[in-house]
């Protein structure tokens, strides 16, 4: 089977999925794809440019894989009749409905107008967490009460029975390749390993850091994760305040050296105040760092429900700032223990590609099928 994977926003997660699709599908992926510059673009006008890229493939197409950042009417329009009756996916990456707007900036209904639109073209809807879809079926009726005519509520229905979730897949058997070098730190080590912006919530992060810091517990840190954007200031005043402490500051573009970081770590820490699916979470939990993260997003969906508050062991999930700030001192101080790493890797080898990649491709088949 050909998929025809069309990504106008080849970056992140949304170039690890596609990248990890590609090498583990058993059908053959055909990418289309743009980098990530300028995001409002490439989701509002490159159906153009993308459409013209799709000239020079002439591969007949059984199946259309498009990501959330994509225009589909418009780019199925703008390739007619090529496509009109080829079935379609989108992968829900994200959404426009509820992701954070940073201060002062309004939400701009355009982008969410071209998902919902997106939404009803498609075939079938894949989301990376049952919390991001829900999330997003909550969010539709008032988007719907912006309409001036008929709100067609009707369409909450149809979007929730063309949904499926489907956890995006890991390369998890890459980082089997380095030891666990995290028994010989003189001091335990936090690793933050997200993206460097507003809705990962740094603030937090620092705030109870510095409360540490405060009372003299020891630590280390790793501050690796995307900080190829604007930076928050946290970050420059956590250089100033913990640079001896620092192991690791700044984005890690080979892979070999983020494994072997993640191997060296002892506890992993989200404050995201909003994500779907946390690729990067999940990688530090299969090389042994203890997670602490909310206890809302996503989370616990992917945390076995065993894992939330075992009995011998430091829990996971924390409930606000205070609980994180104790869960992270009683750890720090040994007064508790951090699962081990066999209990860590039970979080998440289901998400191996080559477990994922079995359930996309039949997915697809039922798609192509049907």
């Amino acid at each position: 089977m050909n998929v025809l994977a069309v990504e106008p926003y080849y970056s992140g997660s949304h170039r690890a999925f596609l990248k990890g699709l590609a090498r583990h599908s058993a059908h053959e992926i055909i990418p289309v794809k743009l980098n990530y510059k300028g995001w409002k673009w490439r989701m509002h006008g490159d159906s153009v440019t993308l459409a013209e890229m799709t000239k020079n493939i002439p591969d007949d197409i059984d199946l259309l894989l498009s990501s959330s950042m994509m225009n589909l009417p418009a780019f199925i329009a703008l390739t007619n009749p090529r496509f009109a009756h080829t079935p379609k996916i989108m992968y829900m990456h994200d959404n426009q409905f509820t992701r954070p707007i940073p201060n002062g900036e309004q939400r701009d209904m355009t982008y969410c107008y071209i998902n919902y639109l997106s939404m009803l073209v498609a075939d079938k809807l894949i989301f990376s967490s049952q919390f991001h879809l829900e999330d997003l079926l909550q969010a539709l009726p008032g988007f719907l009460d912006h309409f001036p005519g008929d709100k067609h509520y009707v369409t909450v229905d149809e979007i929730r029975a063309k949904s499926v979730v489907l956890y995006p897949g890991l390369d998890l058997s890459y980082f089997n390749n380095h030891p666990d070098t995290r028994a010989s730190n003189a001091r335990p080590v936090i690793v933050w390993n997200q993206r460097w912006q507003f809705d990962r919530n740094p603030a937090m992060f620092f705030r109870v850091l510095n409360r540490l810091n405060d009372i003299d517990i020891a630590f280390d840190l790793i501050l690796a994760g995307d900080s190829k954007h604007d930076k928050p200031e946290e970050f420059t005043k956590a250089w100033q305040r913990f640079g001896d402490q620092i192991r690791h500051f700044g984005y890690v573009d080979d892979k070999e050296s983020y494994s072997k970081l993640l191997h060296s770590g002892d506890i992993v820490v989200s404050t995201a105040s909003y994500e779907f699916f946390c690729v990067s979470i999940m990688e530090a939990i299969y090389c042994g760092c203890h997670p602490l993260v909310p206890s809302t997003l996503h989370y616990p969906e992917l945390i076995p429900e065993s894992l939330h508050n075992p009995l011998l062991h430091s829990k996971v999930l924390y409930e606000d700032e205070d609980e994180l700030f104790y869960l992270l001192k009683n750890l720090l101080t040994n007064k508790s223990k951090a699962l081990p790493k066999n209990s860590l890797q039970s979080i998440n080898k289901h998400l191996d590609w080559r477990v994922r990649s079995l359930e996309f491709d039949a997915l697809f088949e039922e798609v192509v099928n049907s």
